[in-house]
C-alpha cells in the first residue's frame, strides 16, 4: 500500500473548484485522488463527511464521472441525506441522480430491478426483526419445540450471524453444528429460508446476501452494475461485515476505484457482525491502494482529545494516525463519584440545570450516554422531576408500536398478498370471527400443499372449514382484493389507507373501546397518516411499495432530532457520528462499562475500549465521567467496582469535583470529593474483618448472629446505622437498616460487611 505524504500544494489552480480552498492539506489530497483504491483513515471529528461530500462534488465538477457513475454507501439514512444536501449546495443540480444511501436501501433497490433473476418478484416484502422472530416461532412450533424454552430471538440472532458471514443453510448444517441449539438452528434455518421464498419476502440480512448471489450467478448483471458504478465510496468502513465486504468487492473488481473511509478506533459493532479486519487488511486486498490519514480534529478541546488518545493507545492493533487540534485547551474532564444510580441521575440533572444558567446552554446541548438501554429509566425519572425536557433515542420505535404495525401489515398485504406474517397479523384484527383453530387448519393445509396462505384463502370454498368461518374469510379476501385494485388503478396511498381503516373496522374498534390507551393508539394511527401525507407531498413518484421500504429501513440514528430542544438520552452505540457541547458518560463500572469479556477474549475488552473512545469523542467542550459505588441489580443493592478505564485515562486531564486526582490507591480515590464524604473517617476503620485492637467493635460474617433489630452498626459505604428489621435465614438473610447519612436501606447480610458498634 502506498502511504500518503504531504506534497507542496499544487491544487490551488484557477481550474480547481473553489470549495477545495476550504480543506486542509490531508483533506484536499483525499478529495482529489481520483483513480485507484483509496483508504482514508478518518479520526474522530476530522471532517470525514466533508471529505466524502467534496470528493463526490470534485468527481462531478471535474467531469471524471456522471452522477449515475457514483455509488456512495452509508450506514444511516440521515448521513446520506446530509451528504446529498451538502453536494447540492456545492454544485447544484449536478448532484441529482446520485446513488447514495445505506447498504440496505441501495441493494434493496437493485434487488427490486433484478428480483426475477433470483426467484422473487419485485414487490417482495422486507421482514424486520420482529417479523423474522414470529416466522421462526411458527417454525419451532411445527418442529414440536416450545418457543418458551427455545427462544425465537436466540435462533434469529444465530441465523443472522450466519447470513452476515455468507453461511447458507446447507453449509450451516454440515459445518457449524456443535450443540443441540446449533442443531435446532440448522433445522429452523433451512425451513425459514424456504418459507421466505414461498412468501416473496426477504429479511434485513437477505438484502446483503441476495445481491452476492445475484452477481455471482449472473455475470452479465454484475458487469452492468460494475460499468454503472465506476466510483464507489463507503463510509464507516470499519463497521462493514463480510457480506458487505463481499458485495462491494465484486462491484469494485473491474475498475478498482474504491474509496473507503473509516476509523479502526471506532469499530464497535462486532455484535452485529462487523469485521474490523476489513479496514485493517485493506492494504493486502488492494496492494496499489493509497492511505491518507485525517488527523486534525475540529470538534473537541485539547484535554478531551488527550483523554481519548490515552485510552485508545491501550489497544494493540491500530492503523497509524495521531490526532491533534488547534482548539482551545478547555476544561479538564470531571469525575463524578456517586453513592448509587439515583444519586448519579439526580446530580447530573442538577449539573444540567446549573450549566444552563451559568453557560447559557440549551437542553439539546447535553447528552447522557450509557452502555445499556435499561440505564435510561432512572435518568428519565430524574429529568422529569427537574422539569428538564429530554428525548430518548433507541427506545420503542414509532413504527414498532402495535397499532402502527397493524396498519402497516394491511398495507403490506396490498403490495404482497403472499406476505404470511402481515396476513397472520391482521386476519382477525380487529376481531372478525376467524379464530386460531381456523387459521391453524389453514396453515396446516398450506404447509402440506406447499402453497401460500393467501392462495388457500382465495380458494376457501374448497377448504374443509367451518361454514361461517369460510364466509368471513371470503369477505376479508374481497375487501383486500378491492383495495389492491384501487391501489393499482392509481388511488393515492393516503386515500387507500383511510379506506383500509374504515372498511376493516380498525379505527371504529379503537373509538368504541373509548379507553385512554385506545385513544393513544388512535392518535398514533393518525400520526401514521401524517407520515404518509408527508411522503406523498415530498416524493416525485410516490408509491406504497417504496414508502414501506423506506420506513422498514429506518435506524436508531435516523430517529435522533438534533433540533429538538431536549436533553438526549442514548446508548454509546447510538451516539456514533453525533456531537454535543456537553457529554456525560455514566455507569463507568466493571461489568457495566466495560461489559464483562465474553469467554475471556481480550478482543472484546478492546472493543469496549473503542466504545469508550467513541463516547469521549462525542464531546466538544465539557465532558463528565460518572460511576456509582452501589447499584441495584437483581432486586438488591450491590457494591460496584469502578471501571478499569478510569485507571487507563491520562490522570493529568481528569479531576474529581474538588479538583483531586483520579489515581487509585487501595481501591479508593486519593483525593475524593470532600463534599461527598461523611464528616469523620470511618472507611479505614472497617477494612479489616478482625476485631480492632481496642476491642470496641467487631466485624462478623453473615452466619454470626449479633445483627438483630436495634443493633448499632457501621457500613463501609453508608457509615453508621441501626438495624430496624431482619428477614430470611442463612445466605438469604436480609436486614433493613436506617443510616444516619443515607436513610433506609435493605441489604443482603452476607454481602454487607457490617461492623457492630459496641
Amino acid at each position: 500500500m502506498q502511504k500518503f505524504t504531504l506534497q507542496p500544494d499544487s491544487s490551488r489552480q484557477s481550474s480547481t473548484p473553489n470549495f477545495l480552498n476550504e480543506l486542509n492539506e490531508q483533506q484536499r489530497a483525499a478529495t482529489t485522488h481520483v483513480n485507484g483504491p483509496l483508504l482514508i483513515v478518518a479520526g474522530a471529528g476530522s471532517g470525514k463527511t466533508r471529505v466524502l461530500t467534496y470528493r463526490i462534488a470534485y468527481l462531478l465538477q471535474k467531469h471524471h464521472a456522471t452522477p449515475q457513475n457514483i455509488l456512495a454507501l452509508t450506514f444511516t439514512n440521515k448521513a446520506a441525506r446530509e451528504m446529498q444536501d451538502r453536494i447540492r449546495n456545492l454544485i447544484g443540480d449536478k448532484a441529482s441522480g446520485l446513488w447514495m444511501g445505506t447498504f440496505h436501501s441501495i441493494f434493496s433497490k437493485i434487488l427490486r430491478f433484478e428480483a426475477d433473476k433470483i426467484g422473487f418478484s419485485s414487490n417482495f416484502s422486507i421482514y424486520d426483526t420482529s417479523d423474522s422472530e414470529n416466522a421462526i416461532k411458527l417454525i419451532l412450533k411445527e418442529l414440536n419445540y416450545d418457543p418458551r424454552e427455545i427462544k425465537p430471538r436466540t435462533i434469529q440472532r444465530k441465523i443472522s450471524d450466519a447470513k452476515n458471514q455468507l453461511i447458507l443453510p446447507g453449509a450451516y448444517k454440515t459445518r457449524f453444528v456443535h450443540s443441540t441449539l446449533d442443531d435446532i438452528t440448522a433445522q429452523v434455518y433451512d425451513i425459514y429460508q424456504v418459507r421466505l421464498e414461498q412468501t416473496n419476502a426477504m429479511d434485513f440480512d437477505d438484502l446483503l446476501i441476495k445481491p452476492v448471489k445475484l452477481f455471482q450467478e449472473n455475470p452479465d448483471v454484475l458487469e452492468k452494475y460494475q460499468d454503472k458504478f465506476r466510483y464507489i465510496l463507503i463510509d464507516e468502513y470499519q463497521d462493514t461485515n463480510h457480506a458487505q465486504y463481499k458485495v462491494t468487492s465484486l462491484l469494485a473488481d473491474k475498475y478498482k476505484n474504491l474509496c473507503v473511509v473509516g476509523d479502526d478506533a471506532q469499530s464497535i459493532y462486532s455484535f452485529r457482525g462487523a469485521d474490523i479486519s476489513n479496514i485493517l487488511n485493506f492494504k493486502s486486498d488492494y496492494e496499489s491502494a493509497v492511505q491518507i490519514p485525517l488527523e486534525q480534529n475540529y470538534r473537541s478541546t485539547k484535554f478531551i482529545l488527550q483523554c481519548a488518545d490515552s485510552i485508545i493507545k491501550q489497544n494493540q492493533k491500530q492503523l497509524d494516525k495521531t490526532l491533534w487540534t488547534d482548539n482551545a485547551e478547555g476544561d479538564t474532564i470531571t469525575l463524578l463519584e456517586n453513592f448509587d444510580e439515583r444519586d448519579e441521575a439526580n446530580r447530573i440533572a442538577n449539573y444540567i440545570k446549573d450549566m444552563k444558567l451559568r453557560h447559557g446552554y440549551q437542553n439539546n446541548d447535553f447528552a447522557i450516554l450509557y452502555r445499556t438501554n435499561y440505564q435510561s429509566r432512572i435518568f428519565e425519572e430524574s429529568l422529569r422531576r427537574k422539569n428538564i425536557t429530554y428525548q430518548l433515542v433507541g427506545g420503542l420505535s414509532f413504527y414498532q408500536r402495535k397499532e402502527v404495525k397493524d396498519v402497516l401489515a394491511y398495507l403490506k398485504l396490498l403490495v404482497n398478498p403472499d406476505d404470511e406474517q402481515a396476513l397472520l397479523r391482521i386476519i382477525n384484527e380487529p376481531s372478525r370471527g376467524i379464530g386460531n383453530k381456523t387459521m391453524n387448519d389453514i396453515l396446516k393445509k398450506a404447509r402440506n400443499e406447499r402453497r401460500s396462505v393467501w392462495s388457500i384463502l382465495k380458494n376457501v370454498e374448497t377448504a374443509d372449514l367451518y361454514k361461517p368461518a369460510k364466509a368471513r374469510i371470503k369477505d376479508f379476501v374481497i375487501m383486500i382484493d378491492h383495495l389492491r385494485s384501487e391501489l393499482q388503478s392509481g388511488t393515492p396511498v393516503l386515500d387507500v389507507t383511510k379506506k383500509i381503516l374504515e372498511q376493516s373496522g380498525y379505527m371504529k374498534a379503537l373509538v368504541e373501546e373509548n379507553s385512554a390507551q385506545a385513544l393513544t393508539r388512535r392518535d398514533n394511527v393518525l400520526e401514521l397518516q401524517n407520515a404518509i401525507a408527508y411522503y406523498q407531498q415530498n416524493t416525485k413518484k410516490p408509491n406504497l411499495a417504496s414508502f414501506l421500504q423506506e420506513i422498514s429501513l429506518i435506524t436508531d440514528s435516523d430517529k435522533y432530532d438534533e433540533n429538538k430542544p431536549a436533553v438526549t438520552l442514548m446508548t454509546v452505540h447510538a451516539s456514533k457520528g453525533l456531537e454535543f457541547p456537553v457529554v456525560f458518560i455514566v455507569g463507568l463500572e466493571e461489568n457495566l462499562f466495560p461489559m464483562g469479556a465474553r469467554d475471556g477474549e481480550e478482543s472484546n475488552i478492546e472493543e469496549e475500549r473503542r466504545l469508550f473512545y467513541v463516547a469521549i469523542t462525542r464531546a466538544q467542550k465539557h465532558l463528565f465521567f460518572s460511576f456509582s459505588k452501589m447499584r441495584f441489580k437483581y432486586g438488591e443493592e450491590q457494591r460496584q467496582a469502578r471501571s478499569r478505564f478510569l485507571n487507563e485515562v491520562d490522570p493529568g486531564v481528569v479531576r474529581t469535583e474538588s479538583g483531586g486526582t483520579i489515581i487509585q490507591k487501595n481501591g479508593d480515590s486519593v483525593n475524593p470529593s470532600s463534599d461527598r464524604e461523611i464528616d469523620y473517617d470511618w472507611k479505614t476503620a472497617v477494612q479489616s474483618k478482625k476485631p480492632s485492637s481496642s476491642g470496641s467493635s467487631y466485624v462478623y460474617e453473615y452466619d454470626d448472629d449479633p445483627f438483630n433489630p436495634g443493633t448499632q452498626i457501621l457500613h463501609p459505604t453508608f457509615g453508621p446505622g441501626k438495624i430496624i428489621q431482619r428477614t430470611g435465614s442463612g445466605k438469604d438473610t436480609r436486614v433493613v437498616i436506617f443510616f444516619k447519612n443515607r436513610g433506609q436501606k435493605t441489604l443482603m447480610l452476607r454481602a454487607a460487611k457490617l461492623k457492630v458498634m459496641t
